[in-house]
Formats: C-alpha cells, structure tokens, sequence
C-alpha cells in the first residue's frame, strides 16, 4: 500500500513537473514602455505618412515652381553620413527650432486654404495638431537632458495667393519639404536614443 502511495506521488510529481514550462510561458510578459526617443520617431513616422497620403490622395503639379518658401530649414546639408556622428544637445535644439518653423507655415497654408476650400483641409488640420504634439513631446525631451531651446528663424511667406493654382503650388512645395525632412529627423531621433540614454 505505502509502495503504491510513493508510485502515485512520484508520478503526480512529474506530471507537475511536465506542466511547469506551459505554465511559465502561459503568464503574460510584460510589455517594455517606450521610451520618449520611441514616441519621438514613432510620431514623426507618423507624421510622414499623413504627408506622403497628402502628396498621393491631392493631384498636386509636379512642375512646381520652387523656392516659394525661401525661410524653410535647409535639407541639402544633411546626409545620412552625418547621423552616427550627431550630437544630442544640439541636434534636439535644432530639430525643435525647425518644427516651430514648419508649424507656422503649415498654419499659414492651413488659413490659405479655408479661403479656397482647398479638399486637404481636414487632413491638414490633422497634420498640424500631430505636429504641435511632436514639438511639445520634442520639448519635454530637451528639458530633462538640458538642451537649450532657440529662437526659430522668422517665418518667409508668400505675398497673397489669389488663386487656387497657388495653393496648390504652395501645397506641394511645402509638403515635398517637409516629407524630407520628416524622413531625416526619424532617422536622427533613431540615432540619439542610445546618446539620451548615456545621458540620463
């Protein structure tokens, strides 16, 4: 009898034993919150891509006249070379400064585009409020590594657009630019993530 007990426990025993790896695997792992510099490159991902549906859902001319815009930050001298050698402080301050700039264009196009009805509207509007979001995200970021916040450049607009032509026109330049520099800052955001954390 006692024989048959020990059989029975040894072999309940195992049994349990067997069931431990589904019972590990089966609790929920928990999940890594993202970090700022995630949030950061996830929203200008984000914000790319309302840019490149804008530019594909609206026929724009591709023959657009350029330098429309001429107080845009400049995008020629900045190459994917330059990304593993960027330096924190500096390049959140810059990035910030741009985005400010951007803003008070796309908010220029936005009141533009109310007169002429433009059919972006509705998604402009969404692009500006993901916009103002980035900045305030961007900001927060630069408070707590001590990056110092500057002055952005006075925006150069256009004189009066009569026609809907020139908002078209206006549209797509800004939005060409912006796409590019989208591209480039989701990138940088990617390489400063490892700088941020050596940091804080």
């Amino acid at each position: 009898m006692k024989l048959l007990l020990d059989s029975s426990s040894s072999l309940l025993f195992s049994l349990l034993l067997a069931q431990l790896p589904v019972f590990t695997s089966a609790s929920p792992v928990p999940q890594r919150r993202p970090s700022d510099m995630d949030k950061l490159s996830n929203q200008t991902r984000n914000l790319m891509k309302l840019t490149q549906e804008l530019l594909r859902e609206h026929a724009f001319d591709p023959d657009v006249e350029p330098h429309r815009f001429r107080s845009l930050p400049e995008m020629s001298n900045r190459s994917a070379n330059d990304l593993n050698n960027l330096e924190l402080k500096p390049t959140l301050s810059q990035l910030h400064a741009d985005l400010k700039l951007y803003e008070h264009h796309f908010e220029w196009l936005n009141k533009v585009s109310k007169k002429h009805q433009h059919p972006a509207l509705p998604k402009l509007v969404e692009m500006i409020k993901e916009m103002k979001s980035l900045i305030n995200l961007l900001h927060r970021q630069m408070l707590r590594v001590e990056a110092p916040r500057l002055t952005p450049a006075t925006p150069s607009l256009p004189p009066h657009l009569p026609y809907q032509f020139d908002v078209l026109q206006s549209s797509h330049e800004l939005l060409q630019h912006f796409r590019l520099f989208c591209e480039w800052a989701y990138r940088a955001f990617i390489s400063l993530k490892p700088k941020v954390s050596a940091v804080q």
